[in-house]
């Protein structure tokens, strides 16, 4: 079994759900008593977050390159970030480190194409929603993405950030998400990103008929599936 490095902390809360997933995948797989092989490096979100605000992404770029030379020299076979947002800089990350990183974007478009999915809504944060880092390597599959309007981003953002990455769970918060979402069933998409590692504490597929890709557990369980590869 690999060792798969965890570059979490952005937030906490959604690395938790990557630890559980990823050990629960293994046992599931091998029984008994197995569980994940898994190094975590858990950074200071707060210095991320002021990168991201003061668009200095080449210093949250050295940062993350950092931790994840750390994750490797540690014995890390390949890395995952724990995080969407932050595969704006995978390409600097993945230069800095000799392991595979396996990427998020690239894992849910195979959850996309093993249904056949063509026009896709993606919710995240604002910089996931409204730079081409990350909508650009799923339309590279012939898949559309829709975003929502300016005033449904921002208060999906305002959740996320306030709310969410605080481990605050609020039913009025839900009942935005899923107003946005009928909003983007309406403009004809056929099923939504959860392309922010929080959302999945907020949302589930319970909670609407529209087909959910909950990024953090496709990662995870993906991720874990790796590790199991000889």
């Amino acid at each position: 079994m690999k060792v798969i490095g965890l570059l979490g902390g952005m937030s906490w809360e959604s690395t938790v759900t990557y630890y559980q997933i990823l050990n629960r995948v293994i046992n599931e797989k091998l029984g008994d008593l197995h569980s994940a092989r898994l190094l975590l490096y858990s950074v200071d979100f707060q210095e991320i977050e002021w990168c991201q605000k003061q668009d200095q992404w080449n210093k949250s770029a050295i940062i993350l390159s950092e931790a994840a030379r750390a994750l490797e020299k540690g014995g890390a076979d390949c890395l995952i970030i724990c995080t969407n947002t932050m595969h704006k800089v995978a390409d600097q990350i993945q230069k800095a480190i000799s392991i595979p990183l396996l990427h998020i974007a690239d894992m849910t478009v195979e959850a996309l194409k093993e249904v056949g999915l063509k026009k896709i809504g993606l919710l995240g944060t604002s910089y996931t929603m409204e730079q081409d880092f990350y909508k650009k390597r799923i339309e590279a599959h012939n898949i559309q993405v829709i975003v929502p309007d300016t005033d449904d981003r921002i208060q999906i953002n305002r959740i996320i950030f306030e709310e969410l990455c605080h481990g605050r769970i609020y039913p009025e918060s839900k009942q935005i998400y899923l107003s946005v979402i009928n909003r983007l069933k309406d403009k004809g998409v056929e099923g939504i990103i959860l392309g922010c590692t929080e959302i999945g504490l907020l949302l589930n597929q319970k909670d609407t008929d529209v087909p959910l890709f909950d990024t953090t557990r496709i990662h995870a369980q993906k991720a874990a599936l790796f590790a199991l590869k000889s």
